[in-house]
């Protein structure tokens, strides 16, 4: 098997698994009758996905891409044409997206669609877009259009899982008798479904699936920095290693960040981007001959 398909498929695996524990708990409050029910259209959801016109739907209203202006087309152009002619793809297979963000790569985008941020476009050199443009390309080499598709549905109910934990975190720290109260609130729930499911037995399985909230987003976090790393080599074997470190450090000057600063153990530990210095390091480490 491919190490990029095995990567992918590890990654989907991890999601889908936690997906599927939030959607069966959500069903479950209805019934055990409506809880399968919920879980079996959710799962059968997934074809919709691969129709481009849901593709282009989920990219521009979840993922919050915009396509890009013809001024813009025309500067990423021939460095999208270089770069995929390198890496020996059909540059027509693929639809470019603007990401308004000023990270220096875009979150990674699943199937046809590859984002590049408004950073990145207006900031760097053209020859330095082409080394970002080969970054965001690396995430679909080796890969499986459809695949990474079902792997981003599928993973819709977890993340918004964890978007909701991080928001009852700031309401913590802006709030705290609330922020509290509410989450003493939740952790009583779920002591008691924990307590429900161990006492009656509802077998060996279920007391484990009540853990995921706690093992699955450092796992996850951690998958998205191993994919993060292993684009980073693609990119430096098409010969763009030495262009994407000046344009890392680029960005890192100009938002005056430490290359090595990593924040916090726990930051770090939840981070699903590797710190630059990490970044770096994987770039350098790649020899082309």
């Amino acid at each position: 098997m491919d190490a990029g398909i095995g990567a992918s498929l590890a990654v989907a695996g991890a999601w889908f698994f936690w997906s599927l524990c939030v959607v069966g708990w959500l069903g479950g409050f209805f019934g055990s009758t409506v809880g399968w029910a919920v879980v079996g259209a959710w799962i059968i959801s997934g074809a919709l996905t691969l129709i481009r016109p849901v593709e282009d739907m989920l990219a521009r209203h979840l993922l919050r891409l915009r396509l890009p202006t013809s001024v813009e087309r025309q500067r990423m152009g021939p460095g999208w044409y270089q770069v995929a002619r390198r890496a020996g793809v059909d540059p027509n297979r693929f639809t470019i997206w603007i990401q308004e963000s000023e990270d220096v790569n875009a979150t990674p985008t699943p199937g046809h669609t590859i984002a590049v941020t408004r950073w990145a476009l207006y900031t760097v050199p053209v020859h330095h877009l082409e080394a970002v443009l080969a970054h965001e390309l690396s995430h679909h080499l080796g890969g499986r259009a459809w695949l990474s598709l079902l792997s981003f549905w599928y993973s819709i109910p977890a993340r918004a899982t964890l978007i909701a934990a991080r928001a009852l975190g700031r309401l913590m720290r802006k709030i705290p008798a609330l922020g509290c109260a509410v989450v003493g609130f939740l952790v009583m729930g779920y002591t008691g479904l924990v307590l429900v499911v161990l006492i009656f037995g509802h077998g060996r399985l279920w007391p484990f699936l009540f853990l995921t909230p706690f093992i699955a987003p450092p796992i996850l976090a951690w998958l998205s920095r191993l994919q993060v790393k292993q684009a980073d080599r693609k990119t430096a074997l098409l010969g763009y290693g030495t262009l994407l470190v000046q344009v890392l450090n680029g960005w890192q000057m100009q938002h005056q960040n430490t290359l090595g600063q990593r924040g916090t153990r726990r930051a770090e530990f939840m981070s699903g981007r590797p710190a630059l210095v990490d970044r770096v390091h994987v770039l350098e480490s790649v020899r082309t001959y």
